[in-house]
């Protein structure tokens, strides 16, 4: 006897109900759910650090800053996906099928890990530029200590800075900065004992 058919293709409604029974969280595109590849503990920490960053540095501005718990939909591409750091300044958009998926973020910040930094340096980017409120989007490296900023240039274009130890990452969007020792604090050299 043949296993039953395996679902091939899927709503976006089929996605949204699966999603809210799973305790994990999945990444939506043109039908197909993809799982989303747990966590370490060192991605962990260095996104939290992040985020505590950026709120010091939002803390007068009409912005917030999002854990990986947000849902952003690229309206571009259909792309349903949960950025570690998500930065929203202003009344935050949803997306009109998704009342928990935002739309319009100002800043995205991805950790990248061995098996994630190909698609985010490549096939995610190429979503997240679709989106027409984001003007930085932040790379953390686990590897080294470095910090990326893709920010958008007036012609759409977009330009790399890089900080390494001892600099800050300036996010330009916000008026604010990442130093890099201290998104790294605590870091690397625990994993590297353990």
């Amino acid at each position: 006897m043949n296993a039953p058919a395996r679902k091939l293709s899927f709503t976006y409604a089929e996605y949204l109900e699966q999603e809210r029974a799973s305790p994990t969280k999945h990444e939506y595109l043109r039908g197909e759910i993809f799982d989303m590849a747990g966590g370490t503990p060192e991605h962990a920490r260095l996104a939290a650090n992040v985020m505590a960053e950026l709120r010091i540095a939002l803390r007068e501005r009409p912005c917030a800053v999002f854990s990986s718990d947000l849902r952003v939909r690229v309206l571009g591409t259909g792309l349903a996906t949960y950025p570690d750091v998500a930065v929203v300044c202003g009344r935050l958009m949803h997306d009109p099928e998704d009342k928990d998926a935002v739309v319009n973020p100002l800043v995205l910040v991805e950790v990248l890990s061995d098996s994630t930094e190909g698609y985010d340096r490549g096939e995610k980017f190429a979503h997240y530029r679709r989106i027409q409120s984001l003007k930085e989007y932040v790379l953390v490296s686990q590897a080294h200590r470095r910090i990326e900023v893709f920010r958008r240039n007036e012609d759409d274009t977009w330009t790399l800075y890089e900080a390494g130890p001892g600099e800050r990452a300036r996010l330009a969007s916000i008026d604010g900065v990442l130093a890099v020792d201290e998104i790294y604090r605590g870091a690397l050299e625990t994993s590297a004992a353990g």
